[in-house]
């Protein structure tokens, strides 16, 4: 097969696609469990311990295929928590043998006007920010601020994910 060739990439994505419909969609606190990685609720977990646990949930997924994107506007216990109560429960379609797929978790990505506004107040450009404000003149711009924490840069990529995830 060549890169080059049309055809060839679109068997190769024509199977991938196939591949990926294959799949039975679920929690990925399901694939957790199964690889042995238990997750207290964040309720048993003092500040030090959730931070630990944290890392740690962030490196399974990261094996899994999994990604986290825009959490710098969260504590460690906030990003725990709102994983561990929500965004884990989310029937996800996991390919951890498959480098070059990712899936994706976006904090500020629900398309809620809270979303929207975090978006808008801790990440967008200031392009992105003028284009939204002539798209929607009528939406409120928040002032630019920083996010209060930074994690996002230490946040594994998918471009660096290796071969060896756990099966799943």
């Amino acid at each position: 097969m060549s890169k080059d060739d049309p055809k060839d990439l679109k068997e190769a994505f024509l199977d991938r696609m196939a591949e990926y419909e294959s799949r039975e969609p679920r929690p990925l606190l399901d694939a957790l469990a199964e690889s042995g990685v238990t997750l207290p609720a964040p309720e048993e977990l003092d500040d030090a311990q959730i931070g630990a646990k944290l890392w740690e949930l962030i490196h399974w997924l990261s094996l899994a295929g999994t990604f986290l994107h825009n959490t710098d506007h969260l504590s460690d216990r906030e990003l725990y928590t709102e994983l561990w109560r929500e965004e884990l429960r989310e029937p996800a379609v996991l390919m951890p043998e498959d480098t070059s797929f990712g899936y994706h978790i976006d904090m500020v990505g629900s398309g809620s006007e809270e979303h929207i506004h975090l978006y808008l107040k801790h990440y967008a450009d200031e392009r992105t920010r003028q284009s939204w404000k002539e798209d929607w003149p009528k939406d409120e711009i928040p002032e630019h601020e920083d996010p209060p924490y930074d994690r996002d840069r230490r946040l594994p990529k998918r471009e660096f994910r290796t071969d060896g995830g756990p099966v799943m």
